[in-house]
This record gives C-alpha cells, sequence and structure tokens, in this order.
C-alpha cells in the first residue's frame, strides 16, 4: 500500500495521542471493526488478532451468542444498582458458582477489583476466621506478578513501570520467587492469611511454573490455615485447554478471581467465588459496587458459562496449542531463544540480534498481525480460541518471515 492509504489510520492514531494521557503505547493502527479472529482498520486493512484483548476476547469478536445475550437484555434492563436484585443476577451467580465448584459468588467489573476484592476478603477472614490480630494480616504473593495497577497492587510489584512513582504503598505483601515452594512456605507464619499468585503468569511472559508448583502451594496452604487465591484472570475459562489453569494440576483453589473472558468482550465483568465459610466473611456495607453484577454483565457472563460447560472451548485450545507448541518450538535457535506453550497461550522470548519485542511487533502488523510485547524482548500470543487452524498457521508463517525462520 502507499502512504496515502495509510492517511485515515495516521490521522485518527494523531488525534488520540494529542488528547490521551500517555499511560500506554500502543502500535500505530486504528481499528474499525471486528468478526472472529480478524479486524479491520479504518483505512480497511486486515489483521489477525493474536493478543485477544489480553484473553478478554477469548471467544473472539461479535460472537453470535454473546451478541444475542446482549442485545436481547440491552432491551429490557441495563442497571439497577445492587440497592435491588435483578432477573439476571441469580441464574449468573448460580452458573458461575456452579462452574468453580464453590458456593457464592463477588461480581465485580474489572480484574484489579477482583484482585482487590479478593485481597479484602483475605484480610477479614484473617481476622475473624484464623484469629490474626488486627492490622497484622499479611499476604504471600511471587515476583514477576501482575494483578493490576491500583496503589494496593502495584505496591508488591517488581515492575517499575507498574511500580516507581506512585507510592507510598499499602504494607502487608512478602514477595517470594514465583515457582519456589521451600520459599513460598518458609515466608508463611502465624500472620499470614493468604498465597496470591497467578497459575501462569501472564503479563510475566506466560511463565509457566514448575510441574507440581500449584498442588504443593494447595497442601501448604491447607497444612498451614491460609487461603491460596488464585488469579485466573488471564489464565482461566479456557485459555489454557481447561476451565482453570490450576486444573492442569487438579487444583482447587480457596477463592478463583476471574475477569477478562467473563465479560466475553462485549462488557467489563469481574469475580471472586469461593466458598461460604470464605466470602460468608462479608457483610452489607463492607464492600460493593454500583456496576458490579449489574443486568447486562450478567447475561453476558451467564452466556459464557454455558458456552464453557459444553468443553468445545477448551478442546479448542488444546488442539491449537499443540499446532502452536509445534510451529514455534521449531523456531527456536532461529530468532527465538525459549518459548512457553500451555494451550493456545505462549510467551516468545526473542534473540536480541533480530531485534526488540516492540520492533518484532511492528513488522508483523505490517504484515497484518497483531501482537503484543512485554519486558523488552518477550511476546505474548494469545490468539481468539475461534480462530482456524490455517489462520493460526498463516500468522505463524509472518512471524517465521519476520525473524528469518520460514
Amino acid at each position: 500500500m502507499t502512504a496515502v492509504d495509510h492517511a485515515r489510520t495516521h490521522t485518527e492514531f494523531e488525534r488520540a495521542e494529542a488528547r490521551t494521557a500517555h499511560n500506554y503505547h500502543p502500535l500505530p493502527v486504528v481499528l474499525a471493526h471486528a468478526e472472529g479472529a480478524w479486524m479491520t482498520d479504518v483505512d480497511g486493512r486486515r489483521f489477525l488478532d493474536l493478543l485477544a484483548g489480553y484473553s478478554a476476547l477469548n471467544f473472539g469478536h461479535g460472537h453470535p451468542g454473546l451478541l444475542a445475550a446482549a442485545h436481547a437484555q440491552l432491551d429490557q434492563l441495563t442497571l439497577t444498582s445492587r440497592a435491588f436484585v435483578h432477573d439476571t443476577f441469580a441464574d449468573f451467580t448460580a452458573a458461575l458458582g456452579d462452574l468453580c465448584g464453590k458456593d457464592l459468588v463477588l461480581p465485580m467489573n474489572t480484574g484489579a477489583e477482583a484482585v482487590e476484592t479478593a485481597i479484602k476478603v483475605c484480610r477479614k477472614w484473617g481476622y475473624e476466621v484464623k484469629g490474626v490480630p488486627d492490622g497484622m494480616a499479611r499476604i504471600v504473593v511471587a515476583s514477576g506478578n501482575f494483578h493490576g495497577r491500583t496503589t494496593t497492587i502495584v505496591g508488591f510489584s517488581d515492575d517499575p513501570d507498574a511500580r516507581d512513582g506512585f507510592g507510598p504503598f499499602a504494607p502487608g505483601f512478602v514477595t517470594v520467587p514465583y515457582g519456589d515452594l521451600a520459599a513460598l512456605a518458609a515466608a508463611i507464619d502465624e500472620h499470614t492469611v493468604a498465597v496470591l499468585i497467578e497459575p501462569i503468569q501472564g503479563e510475566g511472559g506466560v511463565v509457566i511454573p514448575p510441574e507440581g508448583y500449584l498442588r504443593g502451594v494447595r497442601e501448604v496452604c491447607t497444612a498451614r490455615n491460609v487461603l491460596f487465591a488464585a488469579d485466573e484472570i488471564q489464565a482461566g475459562l479456557g485459555r489454557t485447554g481447561r476451565t482453570f489453569a490450576c486444573d492442569h494440576e487438579g487444583v482447587v483453589p480457596d477463592l478463583y478471581v476471574l475477569g477478562k473472558a467473563l465479560g466475553g468482550g462485549i462488557v467489563p465483568v469481574s469475580a471472586v467465588v469461593a466458598d461460604r465459610d470464605v466470602l460468608g466473611v462479608l457483610k452489607p456495607g463492607q464492600h460493593g459496587s454500583t456496576f458490579g453484577g449489574n443486568p447486562l454483565a450478567c447475561a453476558v457472563g451467564s452466556e459464557v458459562v454455558r458456552m464453557l460447560q459444553t468443553g468445545e472451548f477448551q478442546q479448542r485450545a488444546t488442539d491449537l496449542g499443540e499446532l502452536l507448541r509445534e510451529r514455534l518450538e521449531s523456531m527456536i535457535g532461529r530468532g527465538l531463544l525459549a518459548v512457553r506453550v500451555r494451550g493456545l497461550w505462549a510467551g516468545l522470548d526473542i534473540d536480541p540480534a533480530i531485534g526488540t519485542g516492540r520492533e518484532v511487533c511492528e513488522a508483523l502488523m505490517a504484515r497484518g498481525v497483531l501482537a503484543k510485547d512485554t519486558h523488552g524482548s518477550t511476546i505474548r500470543l494469545a490468539p481468539p480460541l475461534v480462530v482456524s487452524p490455517e489462520d493460526l498457521s498463516w500468522g505463524l508463517d509472518q512471524l517465521a518471515e519476520v525473524i528469518g525462520a520460514a
């Protein structure tokens, strides 16, 4: 294409940059339409989406079942606040609770809200059930974590971009190396109320812990009377080939922290799901959200749960994940230093001789593929679970061309 073909993209991108706080560094593309695994920009160029909104679009863009649920609810009722009960609330909480095998559901909006909610619940449980002295609760977290960007959460991040310049931070968090079970066990004391970890670290570059780590975390938490809170916001709801990433080790946490795909890429929906002896510590007025559990969110979330109950999307992630693994592993030593794959989710470490992760993503964009870099030299791939094998193969062909592995 000639430069004039990109005229509208350039104009719209510059307009956005001029009036937007620069908390992101987006690729210079301006998207206007999407369907399935494909997106189209304002100049009519098509792009294969290999990011899927950081797993928020697990079911693709404009999934007809999700759109139908949203459209039907838009004509009925969209918001009541939790001052009242609406007619989609019970269905959603029951369905999600059953999917997780838990008693209670506390709906929120964003993933960060769900993590903040889990932190509050764990602390309150620690004081009221475990008997930790007031103000002394401690939560063990892992290095390399990403749980959101609120001031509480970035306080226990070791990413300087997320943390620097935003203090002072809340106390009560102890960081141990991710995947190191002995360090985690050693960090637990009589004031520890919870262990909060991602079963797979998404923002960290799809970092998969050693086999048996999650089982070990479960065993330690049970033995030491500590809650296990699993942040499945990116890893959960089909992405890894199982409903939850914890399922790969047959582990059930005390609290599931969910988000992203729960809203089907239509509305922000998150939730903390746990049994009554954990979530039951909250009483009216102690936590809430105006939009949390709103009728539109519940209608979409219920459809997401229904879709997951068939196992179709988990199986697609498993099957396509094998294609993804085989193709990426063939590029190791030919532009890639290492790859980590679990289901339809991968982290790729780019050989610095090829370029930075950002530079590779820009080259992919020029070839009609959208992906996202993280931590300089790593790229995450998280295609919508509805992507076809042919389209996925084509996208990986473009990657091979860019890094010289073709």
